[in-house]
């Protein structure tokens, strides 16, 4: 074994920095944090005792014990360790985390920190170690306690007191509140319209398109003025120019890379940070989570050479740009390249298109502003006094759009024009367009909004956005929305034509939509927890952290301000009922059974009900359910379209072998069924949807399911074709299949040695304890 051992927490990593380091050093990885608080402890205390200070219990996960052992017997063959976990809260935990189960001293164990994992970077750190910061580490679980008790306290009140909910979380609930909030400012935005007029001109030089400033309210006054313009001379009155300069954004902090990677590669904050991690490991950018904007003087130096010799010395000009948020200790530069100079450095195309993104915005930074030369045309209209307006801009000199521009759209570039040059009308239109509402949070805006209200961290970004989706509190819409009636008054060979025509409203593909399980647990919170969801309390919650961080406040003093208002809201909350939190409806009477309908949130989301029995009364026919029609809520649902929706399930028609369809609403949307066969029709009405429609669905259907098994024996041991490969299971047990074995080959007997060889199913629930 080697003299030295570094312990880092990433496999990748390991192997990176390894290569940079000599014979005399061997670098093993944790694969991550080798501790938690456990939800029970063996010995039954508490897991976080808040009578005694906070002391919490940390255990050993089950996963990391082989890899703790293989640690334990390194750090006693090596003279030296040194702990070169992540420069953030996270990494140093995780290093202090190792002291204790290794054995080691944080206070003379050698710490190390790099932003970046180069060779020069990895020496300098060796010349230069620390001991574990404490401070660091007493934020770090500052918030893991804090998070815990918010988690362990509130949950099962929002299991017992709300509808469909799951848990609560104290950065989670606040951006579902967000959510929320948006989507009510959509649903009370009262919507307007009015007539947009524009027309395309020509000149000797070109097309000119120009817009008239004025909008018309009345579809009868855009008539009007288009009917004057019949037989109308136009001229050019006046044009302005003015210079302008547009300068380039700062390099990336976690939460603009998540913005941007989101907003110019549609990726989410997850892949960007997945991404991100991969390259760094690799060596090929800096730490990615970060909410410094500034570049260190050796990366700056090489981007300056880089741009003068690429583009020329016009094209350089360094700039130091300073960080908004107070808090911008985490880590102490921007993300950027390990060396600009690398163009490609990643076969996974994803990855690519985030290094390159990376890249260009770090070059643009260090860059000259591009030159603008704005235009400003006035059409003057010999029939009246309004006038048309066409507007231009020229790039004099592209500077940083050179390497971070958006193409400009041709529309932008006038001809050539002076004052009192004839134009000549080729085509007027006025259509009707309508206000827009607020727009849909997207997880690039927000992450935005998160920071601006200074709640979460660049490390808890990513997971915050993610866990909203996977508890069920919002999703990505899919929706590209519903058609509506836009009139069009178009000047043809001079007279105006009137054409409706259908666009699209309400489209929210790609954004981010709470769901009904979302709504009714960020009302219940706002009502009853208002600290837990307020972004004040939230954000001054992450500067408390912060203070810990920089030894300003003492861990548990913070911790006890938090929790004594917060357990009597918990002890308050016994009185709330859940028939209160979500409320049934009562939307009418069915005219055949004379029975209530009431529309209502159930266990799984909201749903229709049809009758409404006295729960004492055991002779009363049991109520009716049924889902809600598609988009529509338990506010707005008519009893006509509830009364539809007790037609489900449907029957549509019969197999090509006589077998009954059936077309219904479940938990995961519409589908059609034959006896235990359910098929999805996610785009059709089960209501509308004909029977061979449904036939095509089954079929289709029954090949996927055919084609999944590879091989069924008698024995009940199926070989079957995974999302993730080929694999064999007897319902109880998986055993996965090596790559260079052909699935096809396997016969009964060796499935059967496969299986036995292999580990059991982990239990999804963990046993009641029974003492």
């Amino acid at each position: 074994m080697a003299k030295n051992l570094v312990i880092v927490e990433s496999p990748a990593k390991a192997k990176t920095i390894e290569k940079y380091l000599g014979a005399d050093f061997s670098v093993l990885s944790s694969v991550g944090h080798v501790r938690s608080i456990p939800k029970r402890t063996k010995d039954g205390t508490k897991p976080v005792d808040i009578d005694n200070g906070f002391k919490t219990v940390y255990e050993i996960d089950p996963e990391k014990t082989k890899i703790i052992a293989q640690l334990r017997k390194a750090v006693q063959e090596a003279d030296t360790v040194w702990l070169a976990t992540d420069e953030d809260r996270e990494g140093e935990a995780i290093a202090w985390h190792l002291c204790e189960v290794l054995k080691l001293d944080p206070k003379t164990t050698r710490r190390i920190v790099f932003h970046e994992i180069t060779k020069h970077a990895i020496e300098d750190a060796i010349q230069n170690p620390r001991s574990v910061d404490m401070s660091l580490v007493e934020a770090q679980q500052a918030r893991q306690i804090l998070d815990r008790i918010v988690g362990f306290e509130l949950s099962p009140v929002v299991w017992q007191k709300v509808p469909g909910g799951k848990s609560a979380g104290r950065v989670q609930s606040p951006a579902v509140r967000l959510l929320v909030e948006r989507e009510r400012e959509i649903e009370a935005f009262a919507g307007s319209a009015e007539f947009k007029v524009t027309a395309e001109f020509r000149t000797k030089g070109g097309v000119v398109r120009a817009e008239l400033p004025k909008r018309f309210e009345k579809e009868a006054e855009a008539q009007k003025f288009l009917e004057s313009l019949i037989g109308a001379d136009f001229s050019i009155s006046d044009v302005t120019t003015s210079p302008g300069t547009r300068n380039p954004k700062a390099p990336f902090t976690t939460s603009t890379l998540q913005q941007e990677a989101n907003s110019r590669l549609g990726f989410s904050a997850k892949a960007t940070m997945a991404g991100a991690q991969k390259l760094y490991q690799d060596g090929k950018i800096t730490y990615m989570r970060t909410d410094s904007v500034a570049l260190a003087g050796q990366a700056l130096s090489q981007i300056t050479n880089y741009i003068k010799k690429t583009y020329g010395k016009e094209y350089h000009q360094i700039r130091a740009y300073k960080t908004k948020s107070k808090s911008a200790q985490e880590a102490h530069e921007a993300i950027r390249p390990t060396d600009v100079n690398k163009e490609q450095v990643s076969s996974d195309s994803y990855n690519q298109k985030l290094y390159d993104l990376i890249r260009r915005r770090t070059l643009a930074s260090q860059m000259a502003p591009a030159r603008l030369e704005k235009t400003v045309v006035t059409i003057k209209i010999s029939s009246g006094q309004e006038v048309f307006e066409a507007k231009g801009e020229v790039i004099i000199f592209d500077g940083f759009l050179k390497v971070y521009g958006v193409n400009k759209k041709e529309d932008d570039i006038l001809p050539p024009l002076k004052a009192q040059d004839s134009l000549d009308l080729t085509a007027a239109s006025a259509r009707q367009v309508f206000a827009k509402p607020p727009a849909r949070y997207t997880e690039g805006s927000l992450v935005k909004k998160l920071e601006d209200l200074g709640i979460g961290r660049p490390s808890t970004y990513a997971t915050i956005i993610n866990t909203v989706q996977v508890r069920g509190y919002a999703e990505r819409g899919e929706s590209e929305g519903t058609p509506r009636d836009v009139i069009v008054l178009s000047f043809k060979d001079k007279r105006v034509i009137r054409e409706v025509e259908q666009e699209n409203t309400g489209s929210n593909q790609g954004k981010l939509v709470p769901t009904a399980s979302g709504e009714v647990v960020s009302d219940f919170l706002t009502g009853h927890f208002d600290a837990i969801v307020d972004y004040d309390f939230t954000a001054d919650v992450e500067e408390k952290f912060d203070e810990i961080a920089a030894h300003k406040l003492e861990r548990n003093k913070m911790l006890m301000s938090f929790y004594e208002p917060f357990h009597k809201l918990i002890e308050k909350s016994g009185d709330v009922k859940r028939s209160e939190v979500a409320q049934a409806r009562e939307i009418g009477k069915d005219p055949k059974t004379g029975l209530m309908v009431l529309a209502r949130f159930g266990r799984y989301g909201p749903m229709l009900q049809l009758g409404n029995p006295d729960p004492d009364d055991k002779e009363a026919e049991k109520p009716k359910f049924a889902p809600l029609p598609e988009g529509t809520k338990i506010e707005t649902v008519r009893l006509d379209q509830a009364l539809e929706m007790f037609k489900l399930p449907r029957e549509v028609g019969k197999t090509k072998d006589g077998e009954t369809i059936l077309a219904n609403i479940g938990r995961f949307g519409p589908y059609v069924q034959v006896d235990k066969l359910y098929a999805s029709i996610k785009d059709l009405d089960p209501l509308k949807i004909t029977e061979e429609q449904a036939r095509t669905a089954i079929e289709e259907k029954r090949k996927k399911e055919a084609d999944k098994y590879i091989a069924q024996f008698e024995n009940g041991i199926n070989i079957i074709n995974g999302p993730y490969g080929p694999y064999i299971t007897d319902g109880k047990k998986n055993a996965r299949i090596a790559k260079d074995t052909d699935p096809k080959k396997i016969t009964e007997k060796e499935a059967k040695k496969l299986l036995e060889a292999a580990p059991t199913k982990r239990r999804r629930f963990k046993a009641k304890n029974n003492k």
